[in-house]
């Protein structure tokens, strides 16, 4: 079936596709092999960001493919991000030159702001996450989310990128880009699924004419132990997901990125297993009802698995949860 929602048009006119590979947390070697069965399930759109540490090994696919006629440079959506060490307006240049060099492209298709805090930057650059002795984030002392926002629109000016972006933004944030951006964002990636299902954000940016890109979109099984809670729910083991999944003869994962879909939202499952991988993209031969869709809204439990990013900058004025 020919299915609308395969991509989502962003308010610069280019259309993204609704559906891609995220890459956080996938060391070099499985990253390879992530964004090859990827690319070969129809994948187009790659997420990526300085602070993962496999730009590199992604670019190295991305070249092998191109290469060899596989994919063309210009069915590719590929996303990055600025790390929160090099958002100072001076290092924001430097920073995306840095991430094309290892991504071997001449530009991105998406370049996000990562987190809207700004940490103490040292001169090196392999520290992604500057530490104080109490284990928090080393807070930079100066920072300007509007400044870097101007430093990030020469970025497009200089056809470094086409588009702009923020990740983890509160809705007063997005709003404050907004007000003062020539080149508005147009997608906001945030924490998303059944129990996180940010309706309030998702309604705010969508008068903006700002999208919003859902990470953790099956609830992020993946996740490190460290930031699991005991009594944290499993999105695929909600009965309402699994009794929806074997009406269609579908994976849960499936239903709760269809869901999410047809919410209008853009999705980005991390995998780095291939039968995962391949199986996430078959959510364009199905549709959820509006009862099914209600049925899942009306889960009761809200729990956020990456609140701990605020806990580690909690008492500064950009903190966005």
């Amino acid at each position: 079936m020919d299915d609308p929602l395969t991509s989502v048009k962003l308010s610069n006119g280019l259309q993204v596709p609704a559906l891609g590979l995220g890459t956080w947390q996938s060391p070099k070697e499985e990253v390879k092999t992530a964004v090859r069965a990827a690319l070969d399930a129809g994948y187009r759109h790659i997420d990526t960001a300085y602070n993962y540490k496999n730009e590199d090994a992604i670019g190295e696919v991305l070249q092998e493919y191109i290469k060899s006629g596989k994919v063309k440079r210009e069915d590719l959506f590929i996303v990055t991000k600025l790390p929160m060490i090099h958002m100072e307006p001076k290092l924001v240049k430097r920073s995306i030159e840095m991430s094309l060099k290892k991504l071997q492209l001449d530009y991105v298709d998406l370049y996000l702001i990562h987190f809207p805090v700004t940490l103490s930057y040292d001169g090196d650059d392999e520290n992604t996450f500057p530490r104080t002795e109490d284990g928090k984030w080393k807070i930079a002392e100066k920072s300007d989310l509007l400044e870097t926002w101007k430093a990030m629109e020469e970025l497009v000016d200089l056809g470094l990128t086409k588009s702009l972006g923020v990740s983890n933004f509160s809705i007063s944030q997005v709003e404050r880009i907004c007000k003062i951006a020539k080149h508005k964002p147009v997608t906001n990636q945030v924490e998303c699924h059944i129990y996180w299902p940010q309706n309030e954000l998702f309604e705010a940016c969508k008068k903006l004419g700002v999208t919003i890109t859902a990470y953790a979109p099956i609830g992020s099984p993946g996740r490190p132990d460290r930031i699991k809670k005991e009594d944290d729910p499993i999105a695929m083991e909600e009965p309402i997901i699994q009794k929806i999944a074997k009406k269609y003869g579908k994976t849960p994962a499936q239903v709760l990125l269809r869901n999410l879909l047809q919410r209008g939202m853009i999705v980005i499952p991390k995998s780095v297993t291939p039968e995962r991988i391949q199986s996430n993209i078959k959510v364009f031969d199905f549709n959820l009802t509006k009862e099914e869709m209600d049925e899942i809204g009306g889960i009761n439990v809200k729990r956020s698995f990456f609140n701990f990013m605020g806990n580690m900058c909690e008492n500064h004025q950009e903190r966005p949860f």
